[in-house]
């Protein structure tokens, strides 16, 4: 698995989630339970990560739509 996103936004991990759920992509979301370790103040960012195989489409997906995502490959 590769990472796709990083981010403090619930907002945005909904988002992106639901886009690739559309494209057929199941994201996998790590650091969910993190909030509970940080009394739910965000400053832990949420990862969502994708199969190695759908890392480019979900790239394109969410440039497609305006997400931010780290430089890389």
């Amino acid at each position: 698995m590769k990472e796709l996103l990083r981010t403090n936004d619930p907002t945005v991990v909904a988002l992106a989630t639901m886009l690739l759920r559309g494209e057929g992509i199941e994201p996998f979301q790590m650091d969910v339970h993190m909030s509970v370790l940080e009394g739910s103040i965000g400053v832990l960012p949420r990862r969502i990560m994708v199969r190695d195989s759908d890392f480019r489409q979900a790239r394109a997906i969410m440039r497609d739509n305006d997400i931010a995502l780290p430089d890389g490959p």
